[in-house]
């Protein structure tokens, strides 16, 4: 079994994906160039993943039961999000799959798991990085951090990767109407965003798979964080619609209201393409327009 950094880079061992959607695709993608195989674990996309020559492996992290044998001596990012169309509980996602999928899993060379800093609670629109406190007030935080403390109790040489919110080609497109309308879009509009582009966190991913050292912590988001207001207005003029106005709540004084620091994934050598929304949205948008 590979027991090195160095034994487990890609190009020298298979992927085994957990979550091969959206982010995980890309990075099954990028994977499959370097001459290894990919496995992807999924309830019913199978053909869709043999289609894309990723071994499909059937099964469900929410019933320990229909987990196959898992291979042996690979390196596995779990990139598992929940899908609100499902009728199983946030928690029973990403907690109990977790907790499943780990009780079957042999020592893999490496795991990189995909967070998100909804894990930070902070209110008061400060910064903060990966030695910061984290204590969200919102329940969705709350489940994510009881994941990332799950998976660090169980393997400590996991890293983890806190992503921002994730965008990218056709994955902007939920309030496209919404715009285009004049409608008022929900929360406090000074409140802000901490993003990234989907080719930026794939790069990052890939990197942390290649070179962190065990048991480490990263946020992968962009350098510049911007206002709901900043988004939504550029976002607008992209599709050539009104100026925003939103519609806030007192349930926003609980919303987490801070910047996040990228500085530990760029001492690691990452260099988003993307650095700002001001590049990165035209492209996605752009992309999203441009027939597959």
């Amino acid at each position: 079994m590979p027991q090195t950094i160095d034994d487990c880079r890609p190009g020298t061992v298979p992927l085994l994906i957990f979550g091969c959607g959206y982010v995980g695709l890309r990075v099954a993608q990028a994977w499959q160039g370097y001459g290894w195989p990919v496995y992807a674990l999924t309830r019913s996309r199978a053909a869709v993943l043999a289609a894309q020559g990723i071994v499909p492996l059937v099964g469900d992290v929410l019933q320990a039961e229909s987990l196959p044998p898992l291979p042996p001596d690979v390196a596995v990012l779990y990139a598992i999000g929940y899908d609100r169309t499902h009728p199983a509980s946030m928690h029973a996602v990403y907690v109990d799959g977790l907790a499943h999928v780990l009780d079957r899993l042999a020592s893999p060379c490496r795991f990189v798991y995909v967070s998100s800093t909804s894990v930070y609670g902070q209110t008061d629109g400060s910064w903060v990085d990966e030695d910061s406190p984290t204590e969200p007030l919102e329940e969705s935080g709350r489940i994510v951090r009881a994941a990332e403390q799950l998976l660090q109790q169980r393997l400590p040489q996991a890293v983890i990767v806190r992503s921002g919110g994730i965008y990218g080609p056709q994955r902007l497109l939920r309030r496209r109407q919404q715009l285009l309308a004049g409608e008022p879009l929900t929360g406090d509009p000074e409140r802000w965003l901490n993003l990234v582009h989907v080719d930026d966190l794939v790069a990052a991913l890939l990197l942390v798979l290649d070179q962190s050292p065990p048991g480490q912590i990263y946020n992968a988001v962009d350098d510049q964080p911007v206002s709901r207001r900043q988004f939504y207005t550029l976002l607008a003029q992209l599709y050539g619609g009104p100026a925003p106005h939103f519609a806030t709540s007192s349930a926003e004084s609980l919303a987490p209201h801070r910047r996040v620091a990228n500085r530990r994934l760029k001492q690691l050598g990452w260099r988003p393409r993307y650095p700002t929304i001001y590049t990165g949205l035209p492209a996605a948008v752009a992309a999203s327009e441009t027939p597959p």
